[in-house]
Formats: structure tokens, sequence, C-alpha cells
């Protein structure tokens, strides 16, 4: 094991905890009916469709699923040519009148949320917005929290929290290590 990666979960645990997600989903909104899933790009896209998979599995219903690029909307970036160049949206759902969960992997500072929260706000007027996080990290900067996590922990700030998902990284597996100098 490297010295400087701690594991959080491994495949088996992190498959219980995206369960668990999927099930409080589904009470909160009392059924699957007038729900939109929005994964964020680009693990809580591969989380989102997991998610709806489970619901899928346990109710018989696929939930409606959007995959969503925050990257114009973040206020934590430079405004570049390429950020300008990419789409706000990959797939658009029907948030009109609808509980929309927002799922990402880790809720830091709450930044990526307040860009999601706007882009959501564009798409339509949704009944209600959840949050719903695999890792939730804490030291929030923006008065943002998840509604739904899937585990809490408590790391450095010099420290980064990483969820690597079979569909991108080849392994489910969470981990933390010490944050390389530039990266965030």
């Amino acid at each position: 094991m490297d010295q400087g990666k701690q594991v959080l979960m491994q495949e088996e645990e992190l498959q219980r905890t995206i369960s668990r997600m999927a099930h409080e989903i589904v009470e909160r909104n009392g059924g699957v009916e007038n729900l939109a899933l929005i994964g964020i790009r680009s693990r809580g896209a591969h989380l989102v469709r997991r998610i709806a998979r489970k619901i899928e599995e346990w109710n018989g219903i696929a939930p409606p699923v959007g995959v969503i690029d925050i990257t114009p909307y973040r206020d934590d970036v430079e405004r570049g040519e390429q950020a300008q160049e990419l789409p706000a949206r990959e797939v658009r759902v029907s948030v009109d009148e609808k509980t929309v969960i927002l799922v990402d992997d880790v809720i830091y500072r709450g930044r990526t949320i307040r860009a999601a929260l706007d882009l959501v706000g564009h798409l339509g007027k949704p009944k209600r917005i959840l949050v719903a996080i695999l890792v939730d990290r804490g030291e929030r900067e923006l008065p943002i929290k998840a509604d739904i996590v899937g585990k809490n922990v408590h790391v450095a700030g010099s420290e980064r929290v990483n969820v690597l998902l079979q569909e991108s990284d080849g392994v489910d597996q969470v981990t933390v290590t010490k944050n390389q100098p530039g990266i965030h």
C-alpha cells in the first residue's frame, strides 16, 4: 500500500453505501414519482446511473437521469476559452415540478453544488432540490449542506479525497492522499 494513501472504502462498502443512498432518495421523495436524478460530471455521472439502477431494481421504474457539466457556472476557476466551449449540460431531463436530486462524489467547499444549483435554475423550476453526496469531507466555504450523505470523513486541508469508480478508474474505492501542489 502507498504510504501516503489511506483507503476509506473498498468495493463492497461502496456498493452498500450507494444502495443505502438510493433507498434514502426514494424514502425522502415518498416514492419514485416526480423524481429527477442529475449527476454532476464526472464521477457524479457514474454515481447517478448506479443509484438509478438500484432504484429501478427495487421499484421497477427507472427515474429520469441527467448529467450536467457545471464548469461554466463555477465562480472559483478562471473563465478561459475552454470553459466557455463546454456544454452546460450533457443530458437534459425535465426538472419542472420535480424533486431534483443532485448527485456528486465529494462535497468540500460547496462551490460545485452552488454552481449546480445555478444551472438547475436555468433548466426549469423544480419543486425542490436535494443534494446526495457519496463523501462529505466538511469545511464549507459556502452555507451548503448535503441532504443525503454516504460517508462523512474528516481529513486535513492538505489531503484529498479520491473517489475511484469502475467506469472511469477500473476500480471501486475511496482513498485519502496528500494533496499535490497545484491540485485542489
